[in-house]
């Protein structure tokens, strides 16, 4: 079997912090880490005011850093293999492009009145990129944590995570919602988390005891910049105004069936998908909170064909990689995560048949589609912190 296993891509802080001190003659300040994220169900809900039910997972995005002189950042990729420098004082596109998402960070943080020290710090990262699992928000996570430990800043997890947002709104060019960096910064362990995306207000809840959430990386990539996302965003908008609502939140199934019939039919099912997973995601967090693992498991499989149908955010692989999970004994749900198409889904799966069901659905999607899958069980973890 050729999936990926968890000692193949995970990073280990002490080595980080030893290839810090090979390149910089001392050990790190600080080892500084924030994680990726697969959202359980509530998808493109965010950016529409709506509810969404992520966790955040054991994988991350890591920087060991020291302070700097003056305004200068100096980083050092071992992902890319390549270093990036960039004064404070003078921020400017140009460079790497993972080093975008770092000066984005330096520039909120600077625009909301931060006073702001250089490092030097060397990166790594073991969350897969482009699979919908959050890679950027964690790398701007943890370049937010870097920038307050050095410039000894309070560390606000909310606060943190609007910055964030507003740095890859900004300066990268991608209209996210407040989903990814919001889990980033404040997860909690052995819990997702319940997120109001218009109030902020969080509720964390369990996973189903005798359950396992599993990722499942379809070995397929997307593009959020070159995406349909702003697309879809845009139909969103246009959705909410015909309701006269400030966003699709505002708006019950029972209102779309009654004054849906003058949008146009893309837009309809658009609007459709975001009004029935605001309601799926707030029934899972229930569901959850009762201990209910089969209702959670119906809810995400409802949750993907909403995807696939209504929204059209899905692909051949992704639907592919669904069939095979739901197929596996144990398998109580499973659905794409994410943007969307490509990258990953996540299934949740009764714990004592896990090891089985990784095996099971690795050979037979890589027999169907030729794809070398990584697939692997995920726990729930801590956000955004120092070691």
């Amino acid at each position: 079997m050729s999936n990926a296993t968890e000692s193949e891509t995970r990073v280990d802080p002490a080595v980080l912090a030893e290839e810090f001190a090979a390149r910089f003659g001392e050990p790190p300040a600080a080892v500084v880490r924030a994680p990726g994220r697969v959202n359980l169900i509530g998808e493109h809900t965010d950016y529409n005011d709506g509810f969404v039910l992520p966790m955040a997972i054991d994988r991350a995005a890591w920087i060991a850093v020291r302070p700097g002189k003056g305004t200068r950042v100096s980083v050092h990729s071992l992902d890319f293999g390549e270093a990036a420098d960039f004064d404070l004082a003078a921020l400017e596109h140009g460079g790497p492009e993972w080093a975008e998402y770092l000066k984005a960070v330096a520039r909120a943080l600077e625009q909301s009145g931060a006073e702001l020290r250089g490092w030097e710090g060397v990166a790594a990262g073991d969350v897969p990129i482009g699979a919908g699992l959050s890679s950027s928000a964690a790398l701007e996570l943890a370049t937010a944590r870097a920038f307050a430990t050095v410039s000894n800043l309070e560390w606000a997890p909310k606060k943190m995570a609007l910055l964030c947002q507003q740095a890859e709104n900004e300066w990268v060019g991608v209209k996210c919602g407040i989903m990814d960096q919001m889990i980033s910064a404040v997860g909690e362990r052995d819990h997702a988390v319940l997120l109001d995306c218009r109030t902020l207000e969080t509720r964390a809840v369990p996973l189903p005891p005798d359950t396992v959430v599993v990722i499942l990386d379809t070995a397929t990539r997307r593009g959020l910049v070159g995406s349909a996302y702003n697309e879809r965003r845009r139909q969103c908008e246009l959705a909410a105004e015909h309701f006269s609502v400030p966003a699709l939140r505002d708006v019950t199934s029972a209102e779309l069936a009654q004054s849906g019939v003058g949008l146009d039919p893309v837009t309809l099912r658009r609007a459709r998908h975001v009004v029935t997973e605001n309601e799926r995601t707030l029934a899972a967090a229930d569901a959850m909170a009762r201990g209910d693992a089969p209702t959670l498991g119906r809810l995400m499989d409802e949750s993907h064909e909403s995807l696939r149908a209504d929204f059209e955010v899905s692909s051949p692989e992704l639907d592919r990689m669904v069939g095979i999970a739901r197929a596996q004994p144990g398998c109580l749900g499973a659905r794409m995560t994410g943007a969307g198409f490509g990258g990953c889904a996540v299934a949740l799966v009764r714990a004592n048949g896990a090891d089985a069901f990784t095996r099971e659905v690795a050979d037979a999607y890589e027999r169907a589609t030729g794809l070398p899958p990584r697939i692997y069980a995920t726990r729930a973890t801590a956000g955004a912190s120092v070691l």
